[in-house]
């Protein structure tokens, strides 16, 4: 009689730990299910505000607040632009001074809590680019997805999609560039976004089903007069393009692709969210189970968008070593593997989403070199 008793507590003590660390791998597997659009995802470190001056402002000294170039700093319920650090301003050794470009919404006051954000620009193309733009709605297959359209004056149209921890906002960082060369822009909103339908299961997929309202926008472009579109895609946005070039039925009026910090492993992607929760490391491949479990991911299905050998059009990878979210060397090795169609504009010092924030001039200047022959 003790020892069933003995073996009854065993095994319910084991089923309490099995039931204990599926918990936590399906709550680890939501830094990626569950990454709200436009919150900073869990990679990027908060800082605090220590002081603000004309045209400078003081943070937390961090690796992030000494990134090169230009970003968005964002905390709750205010937006700014922060430019390059300013290596000659008094400051203490724990802080770092950057230059303040402006303060976009809100105010910014010594204490408030921030984080750095590769979107520089904020509300619609009209008030912060004073782009003229229509407000359209897309019919997609969950219902209507809201898009900003820009006209241009040639029938190559770009159509642009945000991922993890951005919104639409996102596309107006090269919209003005886009616009200079006459391109029609439709920047669009997809599932999960504000204004935008939820997926049935309320969870993100990482571009797996997302890339659908992609499709959709494609029908829409050819419809109202577009001969070709090239997709311009950050993150798991450009998980989205790749599926849509794989996938789409109007796949051949893709003229083009321009990934930026493409997600092309969703499995790393989502144990580096997760670890960067601290989540401890035998519970990683616990999240990545979940998240199949939850969401129906399959290696599969990406690893067929991003097969090198059934790649059809020319593709620029813009992305750096020390993205922490979607690994750099992926995008090096499909570059590798295809050096006729794909070219790789590497970007150092630069986080997931930001490539453009490192280095503004170099990142238009391969974009131009890129998108010129196929105008």
């Amino acid at each position: 009689m003790r020892t069933v008793k003995a073996t009854a507590a065993a095994v319910t003590a084991v089923l309490g730990v099995s039931a204990a660390a599926i918990a936590a791998g399906r709550l680890a597997s939501d830094a990626a299910l569950k990454a709200p659009a436009g919150r900073p995802l869990p990679t990027e470190p908060r800082l605090t505000v220590h002081a603000v001056a004309a045209g400078q402002i003081t943070l937390t000294r961090d690796l992030a607040s000494l990134r090169p170039g230009t970003y968005g700093l964002a905390g709750d319920n205010y937006h700014a632009v922060v430019g390059p650090v300013i290596e000659s301003a008094p400051h203490a050794v724990d802080t770092v001074v950057r230059r303040l470009e402006r303060v976009t919404h809100g105010s910014l006051e010594p204490g408030r809590k921030a984080w750095l954000t590769p979107q520089v620009y904020i509300g619609d193309p009209k008030s912060a680019l004073g782009l003229d733009h229509a407000d359209v709605d897309i019919p997609g297959e969950l219902g209507a997805l809201p898009a900003w359209f820009l006209p241009g004056v040639r029938d190559t149209w770009v159509i642009t999609v945000h991922g993890l921890g951005t919104t639409r906002e996102h596309s107006m960082n090269v919209m003005e560039f886009l616009h200079h060369h006459q391109l029609p822009v439709l920047s669009l909103a997809y599932r999960g976004d504000l204004g935008a339908p939820r997926s049935p299961d309320g969870l993100g997929h990482l571009g797996e089903t997302e890339w659908r309202d992609l499709d959709a926008a494609i029908r829409h472009a050819v419809r109202f007069g577009a001969r070709n579109v090239i997709v311009h895609g950050w993150s798991t946005g450009a998980a989205m393009a790749l599926h849509a070039a794989a996938h789409s039925a109007l796949r051949d009026r893709i003229a083009g692709l321009v990934l930026d910090s493409p997600v092309l492993s969703w499995e790393a992607t989502l144990r580096a969210l997760a670890g960067a929760r601290r989540t401890p490391a035998p519970l990683l491949p616990l999240a990545v189970r979940a998240a199949q479990g939850r969401t129906g991911l399959s290696g599969d299905r990406l690893g067929e968008a991003v097969d090198p050998g059934a790649l059809r059009v020319p593709t620029l990878l813009l992305h750096g070593p020390d993205d922490e979210v979607a690994p750099w060397a992926l995008s090096r090795r499909l570059a590798i593997r295809r050096p006729d169609l794909v070219t790789l504009h590497t970007v150092d010092d630069a986080p997931h989403n930001a490539m453009w924030n490192a280095d503004p001039k170099g990142y238009e200047e391969a974009l131009r070199r890129f998108l010129t022959p196929l105008m």
